[in-house]
């Protein structure tokens, strides 16, 4: 096996959108950094079930403005 090709594996924290935190093994970042999650399990519709519509610039507005008389 070469030597020095393999990424450096360390300790690092974990820390959810909750708060909750715990440790793992990564090659990101440096021994004992904290990685912040901004979307996790806890949070994100794929898990959760749960979807929220975000009005990006009026575009649900618009949306909503151009089809507020269909009815299905």
């Amino acid at each position: 096996m070469k030597k020095d090709i393999h990424p450096d594996y360390h300790t690092i924290t974990v820390v959810m959108t909750d708060g909750t935190e715990f440790p793992t093994r990564s090659t990101w970042g440096k021994e004992g950094d904290v990685l912040r999650l901004d979307i996790d399990p806890t949070s994100h519709p794929a898990w959760t079930g749960v979807h929220r519509l975000l009005d990006t610039a009026g575009q649900l507005a618009k949306f909503e403005g151009r089809f507020k008389g269909l009815k299905l």
